[in-house]
């Protein structure tokens, strides 16, 4: 049974470590499931067959070293490497797939509840000279709710990779089309961008903010919105029909924005590197806040 943070606003579905979602990808420290408003679902997940919703993402899942799994490269077919917020994953293959359901090693995890706050820690074994603790904090606000994240490097390797939360987002459950607008901090310059799918073209560039024409059939995806410039990690999305917004703001400053959607989601991605040499730690936020729009 999911944990719920509750106020007369917001309510927040959060599947414990070890329940529900256990493959290789997602953090499994606090997954959040699932965000209503006012009794408005403003999330949604992954894939549209819930028969198998357990095996893809959801919600606000996060996820550590999409693209620079720690370790991966130092060993051979067989052995173990970290992956943040789950345990050890065992290679399988020259090269690693986010995708691939890789057998895992679950770490241990703590938790700790309070009235309006969750706190999980996840303390990882000692894989290939590599290890830490990594707390996480979610904290449920009047209209907001905070992630806060704390790593600390506990092993003898330098830690080198990045998170990203991959916000599983649509608004009163409605497909993506016109009554949506994504906005970004930034002039978005498609010539900069390292990969683009549209391949229906009913995603629409603007200066600094991205519509639909359409329901798009197929997935769509844009890779470094920013041109890989730094900018400030801020998205904001708007349906001007249940005129509800969402924005997500994190504490740093970022040079890698992604973009993921399909016909039921849409999934703005702010990257937060990661450098730590042993014994270093460092902290980070996500704050989400919601809000109903004027016109």
């Amino acid at each position: 049974m999911a944990h719920i943070l509750k106020n007369k606003n917001l309510e927040i579905h959060i599947d414990l470590p070890l329940k529900n979602y256990s493959l290789s990808r997602f953090d499994w420290t606090g997954k959040i499931t699932s965000l209503i408003y006012k009794g408005v679902p403003i999330s949604t997940i992954e894939r549209m067959n819930e028969d198998e919703e357990d095996n893809f993402g959801k919600g606000f899942y996060n996820e550590f070293g999409i693209e620079m799994p720690v370790g991966f490269d130092e060993i051979k077919e067989g052995e173990w490497f970290p992956k943040i917020g789950v345990g050890a994953l065992k290679k399988e293959g020259a090269e690693y797939s986010f995708s691939k359901a890789y057998e895992t090693e679950p770490a241990d995890f703590k938790i700790m509840i309070d009235t309006n706050k969750l706190f999980i820690e996840c303390v990882s074994q000692i894989v290939n000279g590599y290890s830490y603790v990594l707390k996480k904090e979610i904290e449920l606000l009047e209209n907001s709710f905070v992630v806060r994240y704390h790593l600390r490097n506990t092993g003898g390797k330098i830690i080198s990779t990045n998170e990203y939360c991959h916000n599983f987002l649509a608004i009163d459950k409605e497909l993506m089309g016109s009554n949506y607008i994504l906005k970004f901090p930034f002039d978005i310059k498609p010539e900069l961008f390292g990969a683009t799918v549209n391949p229906e073209e009913k995603v629409e560039l603007g200066q600094n903010e991205i519509t639909f024409k359409n329901t798009p059939n197929e997935q769509f995806f844009f890779s470094n919105l920013s041109g890989s410039k730094n900018v400030d990690a801020h998205w904001e999305l708007i349906n001007t029909k249940s005129k509800i917004g969402i924005s997500e703001t994190g504490s740093f400053k970022t040079n890698k924005i992604n973009l993921w959607g399909w016909k039921h989601v849409v999934s703005p991605e702010l990257f937060f590197d990661i450098n730590l040499k042993p014994d270093q730690e460092i902290e980070w936020s996500r704050k989400y806040n919601i809000y109903e729009i004027d016109n």
